[in-house]
């Protein structure tokens, strides 16, 4: 056989047993784009952190009748190890939309924390991988409001949370998030 065709065929054959770019690879199964999330948990197993988020378009809001819509997102937390990124799945009404990569793993949940690692823009999915859950949490609620059109609206959560994490020493932190990611870190006496 030619060299080239047979370079050619290899070619060809690895670029058929390619993993697609957004997929996540689980053992040796593979969640994509459109899989729903009971075919990701069958896959991959459960995540360590599970976080939702809903959105309300309202269509015709000023007609006698109107078209009302609640977008479920939810996102799922991976961890696989210190030697692998945690991986963040975001799924809009239980069919996943994107798959994140964030930062290093853990050999275990919450074994990893420190004043440092309470950084701005961290998402909670990492904030639970390196400092485990908090010893207490507030939520506050809201919602932002948008109009897409003359008529149409969409609501999105708007969901401010305080984490509040003992680390050791004399004071506690704070870790204040918006729409699951830390917007700012406080630490105060105890």
């Amino acid at each position: 056989m030619n060299p080239a065709i047979r370079l050619l065929a290899v070619f060809v054959l690895v670029l058929a047993a390619a993993t697609p770019a957004h997929a996540l690879r689980c053992g040796s199964r593979i969640v994509g784009t459109d899989d729903y999330d009971f075919q990701a948990r069958d896959r991959c197993g459960d995540p360590f952190w599970v976080e939702d988020h809903y959105r309300i378009i309202v269509d015709n809001r000023d007609a006698p009748v109107q078209t009302v819509q609640q977008i479920t997102y939810t996102a799922w937390f991976y961890n696989f190890g210190k030697n692998r990124l945690l991986v963040r799945l975001l799924f809009r009404d239980g069919r996943l939309v994107r798959e994140n990569t964030l930062g290093r793993g853990v050999d275990d949940i919450g074994d990893s924390c420190g004043p440092a690692k309470l950084v701005s823009g961290m998402s909670s999915g990492e904030l639970v991988a390196y400092c485990g859950e908090p010893l207490s949490r507030h939520a506050q609620p809201g919602a932002t409001q948008r109009r897409l059109a003359p008529g149409i609206y969409s609501q999105s959560d708007s969901y401010r949370e305080d984490w509040i994490y003992d680390l050791g020493g004399d004071f506690l932190y704070i870790a204040h998030l918006l729409n699951g990611h830390i917007d700012s870190v406080e630490h105060v006496r105890r």
